[in-house]
């Protein structure tokens, strides 16, 4: 029988709520801080299958969690379509060469690239409980977009919203290619043994209506179209970050399986808003998880009351922080697992 993460992503709405984080593998677990500390910096982690599958399930060994997110990064795919990626220390991620100064037919794809995380896929699924559920993740077309154009992430996205409006042709294009990477990548981890699959909008957030229904809306649905005629059982989760009113559009519009909501939407709201049955995924604010105590508690009842009608995955409203308690995750489960809508 399908654990209870993947029933519900599929409607069902049970009484005892799933749950796990974003981020739920990195640095706030000391297991994680070690691995990493043994086996040097981000990218040669995620490359290690081994070490990738490892940190994968630190945090189902230590809390249980309904699901297990690869451990990767959403900059593999522009990886492989062919620009160079580094994790530099205290800067973040950098890619070259950025698509504002040269053109998207220089790069010279490398598909390997994405072969160990395959493989990371398959020992996380070989080793992980049956009640389980594999989630594998890609990032969305807008949010990879945007680092692909700038070389870097950026507060406001400017230089990729720039090019948008100034040569919406050869932004297309390199939307559309990154959808036919992406399908292929996602399609590529469901076959390892992912069992649902998350797309990462980030940036979601800094697009207005219009472009917003072209750069986000439109390539998540072509990604969610294809993945179901490929993989009609495996769940799509839908994550804009910072959608807030364009949300139930973009729950309609895209076919995605569930959506998740970030903590800047009212749950009352989405639970009013959103389309009748939909799963949805969300939303603790991950400052309340860092904070911990009988506020954490509040808030936290407050979501799970919100969605007590129809199916509802817990979860933050996005990652994890690093220097967030273990106590307190501990604290937030008791909770999340002793409700009962």
């Amino acid at each position: 029988m399908p654990g209870l993460l993947l029933r519900t992503l599929r409607g069902e709405n049970a009484s005892q709520r799933p749950v796990w984080l974003m981020r739920q593998a990195g640095r706030y677990l000391p297991e994680y801080r070690a691995l990493r500390a043994e086996k040097g910096g981000f990218l040669p982690l995620v490359y290690d299958s081994a070490a990738a599958a490892e940190i994968t399930l630190q945090p189902i060994r230590r809390f249980g969690f309904d699901g297990a997110i690869l451990f990767s990064d959403i900059l593999i795919v522009p990886y492989a379509m062919g620009q160079d990626l580094q994790f530099l220390a205290g800067e973040g991620p950098h890619l070259s060469p950025r698509l504002v100064d040269t053109a998207l037919s220089s790069l010279t794809a490398v598909p390997e690239r994405l072969s160990p995380i395959y493989e990371t896929v398959r020992q996380v699924r070989a080793a992980l409980p049956a009640d389980k559920t594999m989630l594998g993740f890609a990032g969305s077309p807008w949010t990879v977009a945007t680092y692909m154009v700038a070389g870097e992430g950026s507060r406001d996205q400017h230089d990729t919203r720039a090019m948008a409006y100034r040569d919406p042709a050869a932004f297309q294009a390199i939307i559309d290619a990154i959808v036919d990477v992406t399908v292929d990548y996602l399609a590529g981890q469901i076959e390892a043994g992912a069992e649902a699959v998350q797309l990462f909008d980030s940036w979601a957030g800094s697009l207005a209506p219009a472009e917003f229904e072209r750069w986000v809306i439109a390539p998540n649905a072509a990604i969610a179209d294809r993945i179901k005629a490929r993989f009609p059982d495996t769940p799509v989760i839908g994550f804009p970050k910072g959608a807030g009113e364009k949300l139930p559009a973009y729950a309609r519009e895209t076919g995605v399986h569930a959506v998740g909501i970030d903590e800047t939407i009212d749950p009352l709201w989405a639970a009013k808003e959103l389309p009748a049955g939909l799963p949805v995924q969300g939303n603790l604010d991950p400052l309340l998880l860092l904070a911990g105590g009988a506020e954490l508690e509040r808030q936290a009842l407050r979501v799970l009351d919100a969605f007590a009608d129809r199916p509802h995955v817990f979860n933050l409203g996005h990652g994890i922080g690093q220097f967030t308690p273990i106590e307190h995750v501990e604290q937030l489960l008791a909770l999340v697992r002793g409700w009962r809508g």
